[in-house]
């Protein structure tokens, strides 16, 4: 699986906001792979942030 498709799922299943650092304890995946396939999901539209430093798929 892709890390984006690893994170999507992953916020998808936890239904709230969550922070980068969450989103690495939930996929296993290293933080700063994480930040990566989020900045590239940002540029996708394809998660959106509710309040600072906190995000969520569309």
């Amino acid at each position: 699986m892709e890390m984006k498709e690893q994170i999507l799922k992953a916020m998808k299943k936890e239904g709230t906001p969550l922070n980068a650092g969450r989103i690495a304890e939930l996929t296993g995946l290293d933080r700063k792979v994480v930040d990566k396939a989020m900045e590239q999901l940002k540029k996708e539209e394809a998660i959106v942030s509710p309040k600072r430093c906190y995000w969520q798929a569309k």
